[in-house]
């Protein structure tokens, strides 16, 4: 992940709080978030309709899996999300509906593979 540059001296960082992030930084970090969400949605859906999941439970298993991605984002950032985003929101919530489209195409089709054919 890259990082914004905070190389100011200390006398500098006091004077203004506000911190400097490097645009293709922020996007390049942000296409990662993007892309892992998106990943592990298909990778959970199909598990879900592997194992046969049908119901409310699949949204529950895509929720777990959410919630495994943000943390693994977060261990990756190594809970210091300001030095690589400009929010936690970022972290957490970014790419949630998106990769809750990918997750019910491919647990359906899953599914329907296996269970049904």
């Amino acid at each position: 992940m890259a990082t914004h540059d905070d190389s100011r001296s200390p006398q500098k960082k006091a004077a203004d709080d506000i911190p400097i992030y490097s645009a293709e930084n922020l996007q390049s970090n942000m296409k990662s978030i993007y892309y892992s969400r998106t990943f592990l949605s298909i990778i959970g859906g199909v598990v879900a309709g592997i194992w046969g999941i049908s119901g409310w439970t699949g949204f529950i298993v895509y929720f777990l899996v959410m919630a495994f991605a943000s943390l693994g984002l977060a261990l990756k950032a190594k809970f210091s999300a300001h030095k690589y985003f400009d929010s936690w929101n970022r972290v957490l919530f970014d790419g949630f509906f998106g990769g809750l489209m990918s997750f019910v195409l491919f647990w359906t089709f899953a599914y329907d593979i296996v269970h049904i054919f």
